[in-house]
């Protein structure tokens, strides 16, 4: 498999630390992945509600300082169009040519600024302000968005979304691959080519993962899930375990012809390295 996986587009996702610590710990985590996986970007993410703007810009610009390409997330949610083609500017000034863009999360003490609400309107507003000079991705939901009222409505906002002028889109990480499989024949269905990059989510630690899992709505398998609970006082078993489940994933991803991986790193360096030299070796 190294052959084919050398020839797609891997890229890593970080979050904004809380703390200085947490900084130096990502920045050594950006070296760690530069000396293997060599990804094409990292991607950054943006809070709820903008709740980490100032510090995803701030990160976005350690990150660029090591000659990495960084993709900052965008979500309109909480940001005003004024705030949205600031941040735009500043990117565009730091050259940064590669966006994430998201509706966001309604945070907990806030709401939307009403603006801007969805996000084909947040890919419409960039468009319009910057021309092409952003690539843009946007997301998918293999598995169906938790808020969607039917798969269609929400097969229909993903299109929304491309006709807006998405480059590219990222999946919601997932670990059922019938999901992307028949999300990609119905994206065969309406004729859209974009690329459409699986995220990979390592396997590392039950609770957390099942808490993400429900928060997002990504299905955890039940023979997954089940093997995961017998390993739940044993660390070691249970990362083996991982590793070997979300290997499997990516090579059966990539001999279906993905156009490469999306690893969501959560700032750690381990997992996507292991997984990384399994698909390598």
């Amino acid at each position: 498999m190294n052959d084919t996986i050398r020839s797609k587009m891997v890229s890593c996702e970080f979050f904004p630390p809380r703390t200085e610590a947490g900084v130096e710990k990502l920045l050594a985590t950006q070296r760690a992945l530069d000396d293997t996986v060599k990804p094409a970007y990292y991607s950054v993410t943006f809070g709820a509600g903008g709740t980490t703007r100032d510090r995803t810009l701030e990160v976005v610009k350690l990150l660029l300082a090591n000659g990495d390409n960084i993709a900052p997330h965008l979500s309109c949610i909480g940001s005003s169009k004024q705030q949205i083609s600031d941040l735009l500017q500043q990117y565009i000034s730091l050259g940064v040519d590669r966006l994430v863009t998201l509706r966001g999360d309604i945070p907990e003490h806030g709401d939307s600024t009403g603006e801007l609400s969805y996000a084909n309107e947040l890919v419409s507003f960039i468009r319009e302000t910057t021309g092409n000079h952003f690539t843009i991705e946007v997301a998918a939901y293999p598995e169906y968005h938790p808020e969607s009222v039917t798969p269609q409505s929400d097969f229909e906002h993903f299109k929304q979304k491309i006709d807006a002028g998405a480059d590219g889109a990222i999946t919601q990480y997932f670990y059922n691959i019938d999901a992307y499989k028949r999300f990609m024949d119905n994206c065969l269905s309406e004729n859209i080519s974009i690329p459409i990059t699986p995220g990979i989510m390592p396997i590392t630690n039950y609770e957390s993962l099942t808490r993400f899992s429900d928060a997002c709505g990504a299905e955890i398998p039940r023979w997954i899930r089940k093997q995961l609970e017998a390993y739940a006082d044993d660390k070691a078993s249970l990362q083996a375990f991982g590793l070997d489940v979300v290997t499997n994933l990516c090579n059966q991803l990539l001999q279906l012809g993905a156009p490469g991986l999306h690893f969501y790193t959560l700032n750690q360096t381990n997992a996507t390295t292991a997984i990384w030299k399994n698909l390598t070796a």
